[in-house]
């Protein structure tokens, strides 16, 4: 038999699980605003409006680490960061389209810069593009979980409007990072501005290596962590679009010789892209 005190147990256990897959995140335009860990090696989803630059910071656990933004979609107020960490505790993911209007849903978040509160309320109206809910938000929790009453997340928390919380599906979020897996290196990067060494004062646009996924294309050609990826086929790149426009347009199985800079010089690894194979939270 069901009881109130079994329900309060096991929202307070539910509670928990989520507060223990969101993470603060802070930079220094935007202030600090809320995230998810989608996957255990370090993805973290949150949105365009709290991961306004490249760089951020994620507090998680008590611990604090440097991320990455590695997509960026202001349409969707989307944004996918990176960190260097692995084994973190994952969210479980809800598809939307049974949602129905009045079901209990809780929202974890760091409003105030308060860590890890939790408020409850009702699905108000389930949209393909919006799900709205009568729950209380406040600044800060921008970027978390909306989930159920089973702790599965159903939307990521965007904005406040009329009084009503409104999140991002989860169906819109697996899109988004549908849509950034393409050809790819096997690599975290950061954009970085560097001088080649082949000519005087020429400043380019490079990417500085921050991982190497185990297996991947970067690996196997040699790529290193530290190394600065800065052209390809000669061709130096310069917009922070330029090296994955060469991957989209490279088929797989061709080598793709990678311009690098290393300990100062410049050195060339050829990439030979793997059939099919695709890495979330990497070029």
């Amino acid at each position: 038999m069901t009881t109130f005190i079994n329900i309060t147990t096991q929202l307070a256990s539910v509670a928990e699980q989520l507060r223990q897959s969101t993470v603060q995140v802070q930079t220094r335009s935007s202030g600090s605003g809320s995230g998810v860990i989608w996957t255990s090696d370090g993805l973290i989803i949150t949105n365009a409006h709290v991961a306004t630059s490249n760089t951020v910071t994620v507090e998680w656990n008590g611990q604090v680490f440097d991320a990455v933004r590695t997509h960026f979609d202001p349409q969707r107020d989307l944004a996918a960061l990176k960190i260097a960490a692995l084994d973190l505790p994952t969210v479980t993911i809800r598809d939307t389209k049974a949602l129905r209007v009045g079901e209990l849903v809780l929202a974890v978040g760091n409003p105030f810069s308060d860590k890890g509160t939790v408020t409850t309320g009702i699905i108000h109206i389930n949209h393909p593009r919006a799900i709205m809910a009568d729950i209380q938000l406040f600044p800060g929790n921008s970027g978390g979980p909306l989930a159920d009453c089973l702790g599965r997340v159903i939307g990521i928390n965007t904005m406040i409007a009329d009084g009503l919380a409104v999140a991002i599906p989860s169906e819109a979020v697996e899109s988004f990072l549908r849509s950034r897996r393409r050809q790819n290196l096997g690599v975290t990067v950061q954009p970085v501005v560097v001088e080649t060494p082949d000519s005087e004062n020429k400043r380019t646009l490079g990417f500085l290596v921050l991982s190497v996924n185990s297996g991947s294309a970067a690996e196997s050609a040699g790529v290193q962590i530290g190394d600065v990826l800065v052209g390809v086929s000669g061709q130096l790149f310069k917009g922070p679009l330029d090296l994955n426009n060469y991957l989209n347009l490279t088929d797989r199985n061709d080598v793709l010789p990678l311009q690098v800079l290393r300990g100062g010089k410049q050195i060339v690894c050829h990439v030979v892209l793997p059939v099919g194979k695709t890495v979330a939270g990497a070029v």
